[in-house]
C-alpha cells in the first residue's frame, strides 16, 4: 500500500513538472556542482527577479515529463549528474543569461542544455540564447526605432512653424 502511494506521488510530481515545462518559454539544465549555499541563494534571488523559477529536481522525473511532451529522447544524455533547472516563464533568454553569468563568475558549474519552446537544445545553443538581448532590451530598441520617425517629424514641423511666425516688431 505504501508503495502505491509513492508511485502515485511520483506520477503527480511528473505531471507538475510537465505543466512547468509547458508553461515556460525555456528550460535551462544546469550542473550546479561547486556552488556554495550563498551563491545558490543569490542565484535563486536573481531568477525570481527575472520571473524565472530555479529548482533542483530528480533527473528521471524531468526526463519522464519531457518525454511525455514529445521532447527528443536524447534528453537522457544531458541529464547525467546533479542538475538544477531554470524555467523561464516570462522571458526565454533571462534564465540562460543569468546561468551563463554565474558560470563565468564561479567557474565551477556549467550549462548542460535545455528546452526552448518544446525543442531540445544543446549547451552551445543555450549559451547562444544567453547572448541574445533580453525581452525588455528588444522592446526598448523597437520602441526607439518607432519613435525616431515621429520625433523627426515633430522637429521638422516645429522648424516650419518657427519660420512662418511673423517677426515681432
Amino acid at each position: 500500500m505504501a508503495n502505491m502511494k509513492y508511485i502515485e506521488a511520483k506520477a503527480a510530481r511528473v505531471e507538475e513538472i510537465k505543466a512547468m515545462i509547458e508553461k515556460s518559454q525555456s528550460v535551462t539544465f544546469f550542473d550546479y556542482r561547486g556552488i556554495t549555499v550563498e551563491e545558490d541563494t543569490a542565484l535563486r534571488a536573481k531568477m525570481r527577479e527575472a520571473g524565472a523559477e530555479y529548482v533542483v529536481i530528480k533527473n528521471s522525473l524531468v526526463s519522464r515529463a519531457a518525454e511525455s511532451l514529445g521532447v527528443d529522447k536524447e534528453i537522457e544524455h544531458m541529464l547525467k549528474g546533479p542538475s538544477a533547472f531554470a524555467f523561464g516563464y516570462n522571458d526565454a533568454v533571462a534564465p540562460a543569461k543569468i546561468l551563463k553569468d554565474t558560470v563565468k563568475n564561479i567557474k565551477k558549474c556549467e550549462i548542460k542544455g535545455g528546452i526552448i519552446e518544446g525543442k531540445l537544445s544543446t549547451a552551445d545553443e543555450m549559451n547562444k540564447l544567453a547572448d541574445l538581448p533580453s525581452r525588455e532590451q528588444l522592446l526598448a530598441k523597437m520602441l526607439g526605432s518607432m519613435m525616431r520617425p515621429i520625433s523627426g517629424l515633430a522637429i521638422v514641423l516645429d522648424q516650419i512653424a518657427k519660420k512662418s511666425e511673423p517677426a515681432a516688431e
